[in-house]
């Protein structure tokens, strides 16, 4: 059974900061500059708490994380972050205009969730971890015995009974544009008999994690210190739960986009191709400056439209003026080569499963380990970052992916795999800001 509740949050007081100017994006998609931008924004902006600068002279004593502590302790005092009145949920609706002009809603609900452990079934994976982020979100979350963040759970839900069971008040606690132009609207949930029903509802769902894989697992390793801290404790101590966003499945406006890859490292080009093409049949989609952006469209298109029946994926290389596109043609001679490395049925039928082992492991001989510290490998979100790498020869070869089926992504979950890392990217991220979970 899975057990979500109301939170006893803490947000920021609208009477004391503008909101536009303390809301950030994930820690994990913010750079150098975007952090620069948002310390400047308030003195109050989240990113000092979940993303705080580093300096020269930091030591154990002084430093990212003793600093947000701090600043959060502070900010309480201050009247700046405030507790809500009772236990409460937080429905939370983003609203943008997709690339192809199509006006996306998508709604969910802030609560807390008692952790479970992946064996339980009951809260699913989709992808691998890396070691570094978890141990930089341990450090944030023993100095702050605080969530900031949001994980990002999905739950099947045909019938849209838990979203037709809250009753929104007239007016939104927060209704706000990103720097992404999206909005961002959220309303406080006190009505019991709402949460009451949510929770009747929910217990009954399978969760899968969709963004926060770092974070949750996280939050795993710091209830198993605190129980160490207190052997006595209770199931309905705080660090037994986390803070989560939970999101309907089966709402057509759930947009799930791919993650492209792009190869850093020397090439031989034509033994790559030719050996791509003893599994894949190759169309070249030739253009010139012209031509180069209908050409694209036309290049994504037809991609999309392969990979509905078809495993396929795109490449572009560096000094060509050419968009390829590759579909499978010899599917027992890939799925021998798949199960000789002991890739398990559900998994072969992915695009990224045959890119990973077929090409970029067996024929470009990354090992594992560059996969996963990107060594001569990145993971690009946005699609024109991925093109933009060929224009400034900062990437050899540029792989682009279709967008991923959300019931490949369920079919490899329920069956206890995990998809290949960088597999999805759930378009809008959650804002930071917006709730915060205290753990003590």
């Amino acid at each position: 059974m899975v057990k979500v509740a109301p939170m006893e949050g803490i947000i920021y007081n609208i009477d004391k900061v503008n909101i536009s100017k303390v809301i950030a994006p994930p820690y994990d998609v913010i750079s150098a500059n975007e952090q620069d931008k948002l310390y400047n924004d308030s003195l109050y902006n989240i990113v000092r708490l979940i993303l705080g600068k580093k300096y020269e002279s930091d030591s154990d004593n002084e430093n990212r994380y003793t600093r947000a502590a701090k600043d959060y302790q502070d900010w309480k005092k201050e009247g700046i972050l405030k507790s809500t009145e009772n236990p409460v949920l937080f429905y939370y609706i983003q609203e943008y205009t997709s690339p192809k002009g199509e006006f996306v809603s998508r709604k969910g609900f802030i609560g807390k969730n008692q952790l479970e452990a992946f064996e339980s079934g009951k809260i699913l994976p989709h992808e691998y971890t890396m070691g570094g982020p978890k141990a930089d979100r341990f450090q944030l979350m023993k100095s702050c015995k605080t969530n900031f963040s949001q994980i990002f759970m999905v739950y099947s839900d045909p019938e849209q009974a838990v979203d037709k069971a809250f009753t929104l008040p007239e007016t939104p606690f927060i209704d706000v544009k990103d720097d992404q132009g999206v909005r961002n609207i959220v309303y406080i949930i006190d009505d019991e008999q709402s949460i009451k029903k949510v929770q009747n509802l929910m217990q009954d769902k399978t969760l899968l994690i969709a963004d926060g894989h770092h974070r949750y697992e996280t939050a795993l390793a710091y209830r198993d210190y605190m129980r160490e801290q207190k052997p006595n404790f209770k199931e309905e101590d705080a660090f037994n739960w986390v803070m989560c966003y939970y999101t309907n499945l089966d709402d057509e406006n759930l947009k799930v986009y791919p993650t492209h890859r792009i190869i850093t490292r020397e090439i031989d080009k034509q033994n790559l191709i030719a050996k791509i093409q003893e599994y894949f049949d190759i169309k070249k989609i030739r253009y010139d400056q012209n031509t180069k952006n209908k050409e694209k469209e036309n290049f994504i298109s037809e991609l999309e439209e392969a990979a509905k029946d078809n495993i396929a994926f795109g490449a572009c290389f560096k000094g060509e003026n050419n968009y390829c596109l590759f579909t499978l043609k010899d599917k027992e001679k890939a799925d021998k080569f798949l199960e000789s490395k002991d890739v398990p049925p559900v998994l072969r039928k992915l695009d990224l499963s045959l890119l990973h082992k077929i090409v970029i492991s067996d024929i470009l001989a990354f090992s594992d380990e560059d996969q996963m510290k990107q060594n001569g490998i990145k993971y690009i979100k946005k699609e024109e970052e991925a093109f933009d790498a060929l224009e400034n020869n900062s990437a050899e070869v540029v792989f682009i992916l279709a967008t991923p089926k959300i019931k490949d992504i369920k079919d490899v979950s329920q069956e206890g795999y995990r998809m290949p890392q960088k597999s999805t990217y759930f378009y809008p991220k959650l804002l930071s800001g917006l709730a915060i979970n205290p753990l003590s």
